[in-house]
């Protein structure tokens, strides 16, 4: 890890945050960010630094005082919501007080909007690339053969895609989402307006939950058992309602006959899917079990690669950095594939969680019901998903 001195460097990327947390580390993040702040959205990763919280008015009334209480002998990392705060701060601290501390650069706004993309697998025939939004732990999937690119679960920061194809040279040939998000906005709609390249969703999740709308965008309509070529790949769609009610799983099989399930929020590394984001908890509990245990269980090969949709934590990530594993590993390591079905209804309708009151609104944006504006968007993505259940957390 590169030091951090005075003499070096004032300020850092959150891409360089990003790269420090991937191995343990000797930093101090300082959050100055005000209690409410810091309890919606933490600064979270793969080794999060020892993280102190003092809300950035305590250096403005007493700057000393403030200063005596941060612990020494770490390189300080100072965090705000959009740097500003942060800047003070770290400058107040490296040149008043001598401690070795920085400025993250645009503060957790940046780092909400920053991505991470990483091969899952790279053979002369296809490739599949994890694009990671680590802020939000959501995870979407690019796909490549033969010069075409399909798009699974495309996030809304589009020109993540668009680069990432100019640069290979790629047609974008298709884009599937799993289901109708309601964590997050979905790309795939203005991908489509983009490019041209067709939009596919379940029309079961074509009406939104709540309002009982039918959506308005331009989609296709994913059925059980449909099947898309993409050059040595073939995706096929497997309908495992429950999360949602048109919730979709896709299976692509390479030509070297390895495979690859792309579940969306129906399994994840150390949890499942929530039944409750349409309203319906105690209906759609089953469905989960039933999707979990019975479709995937009875059409998906055992050896097949899992690439979940969102992760609830970072130590969900294997060695080599991403959120994959082994089907037939899952059914072995994930408690909550251990359970019978009365047993996992119960636990289900007895610990859903709060539903926070943007996924309603979320859920309108991907129906094309309404058309936020960017400062609108980023207000309602604010905090890190909470599409997971389990009994791990």
């Amino acid at each position: 890890m590169a030091l951090i001195t005075a003499e070096n460097v004032d300020e850092v990327s959150v891409a360089q945050v990003y790269e420090w947390m991937q191995q343990r580390n000797n930093l101090l993040l300082l959050d100055v960010r005000n209690p409410a702040e810091v309890e919606a959205w933490k600064f979270e990763g793969r080794y999060t630094p020892e993280t102190v919280h003092m809300f950035y008015g305590e250096f403005v009334e007493d700057e000393g005082a403030a200063a005596a209480r941060v612990p020494r002998g770490k390189k300080v990392i100072v965090l705000c919501a959009k740097s500003g705060a942060s800047e003070y701060v770290a400058d107040m601290l490296r040149e008043v007080f001598a401690i070795p501390a920085v400025n993250i650069a645009g503060g957790m706004i940046a780092w909400g909007n920053y991505y991470v993309r990483r091969p899952i697998v790279e053979t002369p025939a296809y490739q599949i690339y994890q694009v990671d939004r680590p802020a939000r732990g959501c995870l979407s999937y690019v796909l490549v053969s033969q010069g075409k690119a399909a798009i699974i679960d495309p996030l809304r920061h589009t020109h993540e895609y668009q680069d990432f194809l100019a640069e290979r040279g790629l047609e974008l040939a298709l884009l599937l989402d799993t289901h109708a998000h309601a964590d997050h906005i979905s790309g795939g709609p203005e991908l489509t307006r983009q490019t041209g390249a067709p939009y596919y969703l379940h029309p079961y999740d074509g009406i939104h939950p709540f309002d009982m709308l039918p959506a308005r965008l331009d989609y296709a309509m994913l059925a059980d058992g449909l099947e898309f070529i993409l050059g040595d790949l073939t995706l096929r769609a497997i309908h495992t309602p429950g999360h949602t009610l048109g919730l979709v799983n896709f299976l692509a099989t390479g030509g070297d006959g390895q495979s690859f399930l792309f579940t969306g929020d129906s399994i994840f590394i150390k949890s499942f899917g929530r039944p409750d984001l349409g309203g319906q908890g105690q209906t759609w509990a089953p469905l989960v079990y039933n999707s979990i245990f019975e479709v995937i269980r009875s059409r998906v090969p055992a050896e097949a690669w899992v690439l979940p949709g969102h992760y609830a934590r970072h130590d969900e990530v294997n060695e080599d950095g991403a959120f994959m594993k082994r089907l037939d590993d899952l059914w072995r390591e994930n408690e909550d594939l251990q359970v019978g079905k009365e047993e996992f209804i119960e636990f289900v309708l007895s610990h859903l969680p709060n539903m926070p009151e943007q996924y309603i609104q979320i859920k309108r944006v991907n129906a094309g019901l309404v058309h936020p504006d960017e400062a609108e968007a980023s207000e309602l993505e604010l905090g890190k998903n909470v599409c997971a259940l389990s009994t791990a957390y």
